[in-house]
């Protein structure tokens, strides 16, 4: 059974289900730059709040390696995931500027203003990766489902080709599965990583 914290801040309750640390494992499929990548891989997904209004994620995903070798890192990532919504004087920001105002604590009532026609609320994830990628999402949570596609993508002038990317994630039978579609190498946006993770 999942259970969902109460203790969150308002603009939280859309994405609580999501906090906690997953572990599974998942297959890689792309095909690029006429190389085909494809296995099975190990992953680790964490999502925690320190009482803001937004998630801390990380995850890592490695090939693990056979008796007595190592294993392959394939993915370290960082990041936060939040709603969508305009910035106010109450707001941090940028950089270590503090709010320009005070204001009471947003409410349930502040967060439903924000739902779309379709149900859900706008969503922001903005991750690094290990390897120099930056990556900017926007989309949608809409109860246990978000999908999301990437608004900017931003890459060290050494780094591999990395075009564009779309993520869905949903909850199902108190599994987090997800799916990873890229257009990497050359390749247009293609299927490329899913994997389904438990709860630890």
């Amino acid at each position: 059974m999942l259970e969902l914290p109460t203790d969150l801040p308002a603009d939280l309750a859309p994405l609580s289900w999501l906090i906690g640390v997953w572990e599974g494992t998942g297959v890689i499929e792309y095909t690029a730059d006429d190389h085909r990548f494809q296995g099975e891989f190990s992953h680790r997904v964490s999502f925690s709040h320190d009482g803001a209004g937004y998630l801390n994620y990380s995850a890592t995903g490695w090939i693990p390696g056979a008796e007595g070798e190592p294993s392959v890192a394939l993915v370290a990532e960082t990041g936060f995931w939040r709603l969508s919504r305009p910035a106010t004087g109450s707001d941090a920001g940028p950089a270590l500027l503090p709010p320009v105002e005070s204001g009471p604590a947003r409410t349930v009532d502040d967060v439903e203003q924000l739902r779309a026609a379709s149900g859900g609320f706008p969503l922001e994830v903005s991750l690094a990766h290990s390897d120099g990628t930056l990556e900017l999402y926007l989309g949608e949570i809409n109860g246990p489902r978000i999908d999301i596609a990437t608004d900017a993508i931003v890459r060290g002038a050494g780094g591999k080709e990395y075009g564009a990317a779309s993520r869905m994630y949903g909850l199902v039978d108190g599994h987090l599965l997800w799916a990873w579609d890229i257009a990497a190498l050359g390749a247009e946006l293609a299927s490329h990583a899913s994997a389904r993770l438990a709860k630890v």
